[in-house]
């Protein structure tokens, strides 16, 4: 077990290795792209050489791209054009935020989808499995964009009971996060709920779950000690892409209810074309992609320990 960790660590060290190699030859093998930027596209040659000189770009490339990548590595990420402040200091404030989104919404939309998901695969064909999939299927096929119009003119025009915004300027505030949090779960919990049910039901047809029911033990302690946990295999690989999708895939919700998070940091980056945050944001995207990855596979070694990769 401590050599399969170390393996997949160490193939989560190299894939960071190479995005990042890529990520530099994208945005910052031209220097003179990188100092227009910083500089804006009215700033003389002169002053171009000037700012290259000063912050080492007419080293040779492999020389550049080992100082950046030390950079990286030590926490300096450098300054932010659309900010004026250090990019670390834009940086975690913001994934902060989205970490307590993400929190959240993985705090209700796991144990709601995993519960509607075993109920649903423990009684295949019946009532409750219908109901349960109709809902998980038309809750999924509303975009993000079109549950936020709908639960605001419900719960912000009509009702008036939460914020329209949640811009958290004055410190942590529940009712903000309530619309965010809502429309996240109401999106991604049918995908997660139908996964578990085509899970559950595939076990529940498995021999050795019957001959258990054969045997006269509980249906309840047969689901709980024998289905569940290899039932789990396949949403446990959803859930761990969730957390990609909640770092840098909720822009719109982030957008839209003013919530100043990673997802928004990045669109704003992208626009004014921030080049330090736009590679500071890419990284952290990267590594929490790589490293969920990583969990997702020491957690199916936990889940099935017959399962084992090379």
């Amino acid at each position: 077990m401590v050599i399969f960790v170390a393996k997949r660590l160490a193939l989560m060290a190299l894939t960071m290795l190479v995005v990042s190699l890529l990520l530099f030859l994208l945005l910052e093998l031209t220097p003179g792209s990188v100092a227009t930027k910083v500089l804006g596209p009215y700033a003389t040659d002169e002053q171009k050489q000037l700012w290259l000189a000063a912050n080492g770009y007419l080293e040779p490339l492999w020389s550049r791209y080992i100082g950046w990548l030390g950079r990286f590595v030590s926490g300096d990420f450098g300054q932010s054009i659309r900010f004026k402040a250090p990019v670390a200091d834009v940086l975690w404030p913001r994934l902060w935020n989205t970490a307590v989104l993400g929190f959240w919404t993985f705090a209700i939309m796991i144990p709601l989808s995993l519960a509607l998901g075993v109920l649903a695969g423990m009684r295949e064909g019946a009532g409750l499995d219908r109901v349960i999939s109709v809902t998980s299927i038309v809750t999924t096929s509303v975009p993000e964009f079109a549950s936020a119009v709908l639960l605001s003119a419900i719960l912000v025009f009509w009702l008036g009971l939460l914020p329209g915004t949640s811009p958290m300027t004055s410190g942590f505030d529940w009712r903000q996060l309530v619309l965010p949090v809502l429309v996240l779960v109401l999106y991604d919990f049918g995908y997660v709920t139908r996964m578990t049910r085509a899970s559950m039901a595939e076990v529940m047809t498995m021999p050795y779950i019957r001959t258990a029911e054969l045997k006269g033990l509980p249906r309840r302690r047969v689901v709980v000690r024998h289905a569940l946990r290899n039932a789990l295999i396949a949403p446990f690989t959803v859930i761990t892409l969730q957390i990609n999708w909640l770092l840098s895939g909720v822009i719109v919700v982030e957008y839209f209810f003013a919530y100043k998070g990673f997802g928004a940091l990045l669109l704003e980056a992208s626009l004014n074309q921030d080049i330090f945050l736009i590679e500071a944001c890419a990284m952290i995207a990267v590594f929490v992609a790589a490293a969920t990855q990583t969990a997702a596979d020491i957690g199916y070694t936990v889940l099935n320990p017959r399962i084992r990769f090379a």
